[in-house]
């Protein structure tokens, strides 16, 4: 609970410091859609509307169906899990080339924030500031469905729906690992360092990507089940033949990351990571004075 505090605090700091989103060439830098889950009851719709800060007047809304989460995820993952109600809502703000992808995410229970990132860059998103909330605790199955509609009512142009499936797919298997004991950062780092090597090597051959994953899975210390391994190859397959410009993926990727490496190498930033430091530092004196005294 604790790390999770501290990632949630430091994505909210790195957040604050960054300038509006562009997620197409086409798109102008600030504007805004929103994306909501088609069975919000009408108080829920409200909700969320007053936690993006938006008046549903002024701004586009696309609203996305459970039966298109079915479509895109029914596939890798079950029925129940993706549920019978679209209620996973999400901001996109647009803004400017080369920021990368960021995502916040409130009352989301199975998917993560880098997961989410690195289906988007897979699905062709490049940049984009994306607040994802739910009225309660949910899945968030919905979302990147509802942000890949927004993004194409956006931007005028249609992604490819393999790319769409593909997207999805990578989710549920980052999930997949996560629940294999893999630690959630080595996983969304073995699926960037994964598509990094196809993108550097250009691999030919089924062996070749099956020998990609099981190297990066060793660098990072990661075991794998023939199934799980058999899995991944066939993902990464349906990867290397998307019609994708492998350097804005890893741009997109990047770029998230530098910006919060920036922040914390800045005068501002490690003022704030010093004070966060020192917070929990005396949390802990604390904690222990009461056991000492005991």
């Amino acid at each position: 609970m604790r790390k999770k505090l501290v990632l949630s605090t430091i994505v909210l700091l790195a957040s604050l410091l960054m300038s509006p989103f562009i997620a197409h060439a086409d798109l102008i830098a600030g504007e805004e859609i929103i994306t909501l889950g088609e069975d919000l009851t009408d108080s829920q719709k409200q909700q969320i509307l007053k936690e993006f800060d938006v008046d549903e007047n002024d701004i586009d809304i696309v609203y996305v169906t459970n039966e298109e989460e079915h479509r895109y995820l029914g596939d890798f993952i079950p029925a129940a899990q993706i549920g019978s109600r679209a209620i996973s809502s999400a901001k996109i703000t647009i803004g400017n080339k080369g920021d990368g992808i960021v995502v916040e995410t409130n009352n989301i229970n199975f998917i993560t924030e880098q997961m989410y990132v690195n289906a988007l860059a897979t699905a062709g998103i490049e940049n984009a500031k994306i607040q994802i909330t739910a009225p309660f605790s949910v899945s968030g199955t919905g979302a990147l469905t509802g942000i890949i509609k927004a993004y194409e009512v956006k931007s005028g142009k249609e992604i490819d729906e393999d790319q769409k499936l593909t997207a999805n797919e990578e989710m549920v298997l980052t999930s997949d690992l996560i629940k294999d004991g893999v630690d959630e950062k080595d996983a969304t780092d073995f699926f960037n360092k994964v598509k990094e090597k196809i993108s550097k090597e250009k691999p030919e051959t089924e062996a070749d990507i099956r020998q990609i994953i099981q190297d990066v899975a060793k660098e990072l210390g990661i075991t794998l089940s023939e199934d799980r391994l058999n899995q991944l190859v066939e993902l990464f397959k349906k990867i290397k033949d998307l019609n994708i410009d492998w350097d804005k993926v890893n741009d997109t990727l990047k770029n998230a990351k530098q910006k919060w490496d920036d922040f914390a190498a800045s005068d501002e930033g490690k003022g704030i990571i010093d004070a966060i430091k020192g917070f929990f530092k005396a949390i802990l004196e604390w904690i222990s004075s009461i056991f000492s005294k005991g």
